[in-house]
């Protein structure tokens, strides 16, 4: 493999974000973690919503966004913290950081739309170390690994990369090891005790930009990230927080050495205690994982009842999966081992690694080096055969681990949530400064990490159905599912599913109200029916982004999942609202769009193959007509002579399909769970 240039190599680790936390070393220290606690600050009280409605409103926003606080985004030049986040997220320009390629600048972004919440989930890890080596006169601020954190010693870096010197100083971590003693203090302690102050910012800034008068404009969480990596496989969480009452500290992947440690501490710090703490953790970037996000596995569990256990844990804190981000889509991929039902030509949209380039299947079992793109590619990297494997455990122990609702997100580490437009598109990762740096095809650092920068993305954006904008609303909507998720337009989906539902329901002036009283809404349950011969009908709408940054819908379709006697996967995928022929184009050299679409899509579908002794899984994607990736949009501005080798890969899409994707509804015939 080609050895990248300098500034390549720096782009490709800001752009993967790639902490390599370790597996932990012992559950929560004793002495720094415990039940959850009321805030020291004052808290007001939520006034009752003027806009309120009980068929419930869209709302859009970000839940994965990363400020100086997150040692990777700190070391690669951000400087915005809570505070300056959430103003962006309310319109409000910021400054990017300039990075270390010649010529580059101090930029300014700014959102066309404000959000309607949003969440800061800076990484748990290295949160005191960064506090450490930041505040003069704190023990270890003197250490050397300190100071190359500030950039005052490079170590043998040569000085444009400064920043990756300062990353590899102290956040990037490639095994098991303790809290830098020279840096914490004698067991890691000096780091825990500095955690706090930025736990309290974190705290505070979510306060203060909540907004709890009854014009209910914007909403924030108390949240964070836990970044976990096994055998650089991708098992990060966002931990989010329905309320003020919140544990003394987050527990990070140093303090909670699996996924299963993190729920534990979270149930029993959290939701076991009686001081009103609420808690949900939302999985991402699963087609990192090597197929461990959604792979079956019960540590600690001796029988069949304790397995159960540990699935309803599950089901529980994590009842919502993000789909999609700035490192690609998790939904699906073609040619995966025993996936039945032919190939989904919409399953190659922004993949890491190109669909087009074979790479061994993991079958039945999960892959090493996920994060590092060398894995073998498992299905159960991606969430809709992740919804199946979750019916399997349904049959084999009455509850449903992989009970997840869908949700989309950035991950933007430049403290700019929500700032998704392809047109627009700045970076997502302080060094991404210039379009030759986004515009760089793969590089790698040996046994590190593997990204191709160009086949990063802006991310996408959250959305979920609620009676008003405040946050016990917002919560209790994505603790019951009703969310959806997009690739960036705010694309506004709707799906019900009844026995029941009207033919003519598109028809009809209360789609919603029909679909409440006579169905089930998207992330719920379809009851089972002793009617012989029925079907389940599925309604489903969309409205497209009415701004520039959206383009015409072209389609609905709704994807069905089951599994066979024979443990075998099954996907099934069904126009049921406009057409894939309507000979929509985009013009790639001006992104001028072309031909017809809908401004609003509605169909209504029985399922003709319906088995009422089958379990399933149903959700929507809704698809926009084509429009220019940004990576389009950036070779188009450089002139034929100066253009990256990207602008001519005929593996790289030069357009693309904004989507949307619902959270799906289940028919399961053992009795529900959640």
């Amino acid at each position: 493999m080609k050895k990248p240039g300098m500034r390549s190599l720096t782009w490709m680790v800001a752009s993967t974000c790639f902490l390599v936390y370790s597996q932990g070393q012992a559950n929560e220290t004793p002495g720094y973690f415990g039940p959850a606690v009321a805030p020291d600050f004052p808290v007001a009280t939520q006034q009752p919503c003027s806009d309120t409605n009980p068929l419930r409103n869209a709302y859009f926003g970000a839940t994965h966004i990363h400020t100086a606080l997150s040692g990777d985004a700190n070391a690669f030049g951000v400087t915005a913290g809570p505070d300056e986040a959430y103003a962006f997220t309310r319109g409000e320009p910021i400054e990017l950081p300039a990075g270390d390629s010649p010529g580059a600048k101090i930029r300014t972004q700014q959102l066309s739309r404000p959000l309607d919440f949003a969440a800061i989930t800076d990484h748990a890890e290295y949160m005191g170390e960064v506090v450490r080596c930041t505040t003069p006169g704190n023990p270890g601020y003197g250490s050397r690994a300190c100071k190359m954190f500030r950039g005052e010693e490079l170590g043998g870096w040569p000085q444009d990369m400064a920043h990756l010197a300062r990353l590899f100083a102290l956040v990037m971590k490639g095994k098991a090891e303790p809290r830098d003693e020279t840096v914490c203090g004698e067991n890691g302690a000096g780091c825990l005790e500095a955690m706090n102050k930025p736990w309290a910012e974190i705290q505070q800034a979510a306060e203060r930009w909540d907004d709890s008068s009854s014009d209910c404009e914007f909403t924030t969480f108390v949240a964070y990230e836990y970044s976990l990596a096994t055998n650089a496989n991708n098992l990060h969480r966002n931990v989010i927080f329905r309320n003020a009452v919140v544990p003394p500290l987050p527990v990070s992947a140093r303090d909670a050495a699996l996924p299963q440690d993190l729920w534990r501490s979270l149930s029993k710090n959290c939701l076991q205690t009686d001081t009103g703490c609420d808690v949900l953790a939302i999985p991402h970037n699963a087609n990192w994982s090597g197929g461990n996000m959604f792979y079956s596995e019960y540590p600690g569990a001796a029988n069949l009842a304790e397995q159960a256990e540990l699935a309803q844990l599950r089901q529980d804190l994590e009842p919502l999966v993000e789909i999609m981000q700035v490192k690609g889509d998790s939904e699906c991929r073609n040619g995966l081992y025993e996936v039945l039902g032919g190939a989904d030509e919409l399953c190659d949209f922004e993949k890491l690694r190109a669909p087009a380039k074979p790479v061994e299947d993991c079958e039945l079992g999960t892959g090493v080096g996920g994060m590092q793109l060398s894995s073998c590619m498992s299905r159960l990297s991606f969430a809709r055969y992740g919804l199946i494997e979750g019916l399997k455990e349904q049959q084999r122990l009455g509850v449903n681990p992989l009970k997840f609702g869908i949700i989309a997100a950035s991950d933007n580490h430049n403290a700019t949530g929500g700032a998704v437009a392809e047109s627009r598109f700045e970076g997502a990762a302080g060094q991404d400064a210039t379009i030759q740096d986004r515009l760089q095809g793969e590089i790698s650092i040996a046994n590190v990490a593997t990204s191709s920068p160009v086949r990063t993305n802006p991310g996408g954006i959250a959305g979920i159905w609620a009676e008003e904008n405040s946050r016990e609303a917002l919560f209790m909507a994505m603790q019951r599912r009703e969310t959806f998720g997009t690739s960036g337009p705010r694309i506004t989906p709707r799906l019900f599913a009844g026995w029941d539902l009207p033919e003519d329901m598109c028809a009809h002036a209360e789609f919603a109200r029909t679909g409440y009283s006579t169905g089930v809404p998207m992330g719920g349950d379809l009851p089972m029916t002793n009617k012989a011969g029925s079907a389940p009908v599925f309604a489903v709408s969309a409205v497209r982004d009415p701004s520039d940054d959206g383009a015409p819908l072209q389609r609905i379709q709704i994807i069905k999942g089951w599994t066979d006697e024979a443990g075998r996967m099954h996907q099934q995928v069904v126009d049921v609202a406009g057409s894939g022929d309507n000979g929509a184009s985009v013009d790639i050299k001006t992104c001028e769009r072309r031909g017809s679409g809908h401004a609003r899509l509605c169909g209504v579908w029985r399922d003709p193959d319906f088995n009422a002794k089958r379990d399933a899984v149903y959700y929507a994607r809704v698809v926009e007509n084509p429009s220019c990736r940004w990576s389009t949009y950036h070779c188009n501005q450089l002139s034929p002579e100066d253009r990256l080798p990207s602008c001519s890969d005929p593996l790289l899409p030069k357009t693309i399909q904004e989507r949307a994707w619902t959270s799906p509804i289940w028919y399961t015939t053992a009795k529900a769970s959640g």
